[in-house]
């Protein structure tokens, strides 16, 4: 499967993004997509994944962030709101057979990353 994340953009503290994955082929709605981010000079993070309806969170990111998949549109999409500095970083998304995990060396399909840019 091919991934394409989009939605990144230049946003104020407080504000809100809409991060959308979209995926090629048939099987998608069998993959858990997770969202990663890798900030500068750090390792890549997971931040959300999601397998059927309910999403997992990282901490950080919990009340503020919310994942959800249209398995029609073959689409993941990760709501960013209340963000912070912080949260700035290259986002990726990623699939996987199987459960949601966290550890980014489980994941065999990436998207090419979009970036998240907070400004305080």
């Amino acid at each position: 499967v091919q991934l394409q994340a989009s939605g990144g953009g230049l946003v104020q503290a407080g504000g809100s993004l809409r991060l959308s994955c979209a995926a090629s082929g048939r099987t998608f709605s069998m993959l858990s997509v997770a969202w990663f981010r890798q900030a500068l000079g750090k390792e890549r993070e997971f931040v959300a994944g999601i397998r059927w309806s309910d999403g997992s969170y990282a901490d950080s990111v919990k009340d503020r962030f919310t994942i959800s998949r249209d398995n029609a549109k073959n689409t993941v999409h990760l709501q960013m709101n209340s963000l912070k500095p912080e949260d700035t970083a290259v986002y990726y998304c990623a699939g996987r057979r199987g459960a949601v995990v966290r550890g980014p060396a489980d994941f065999g399909s990436w998207g090419q990353g979009t970036q998240v840019t907070v400004s305080s």
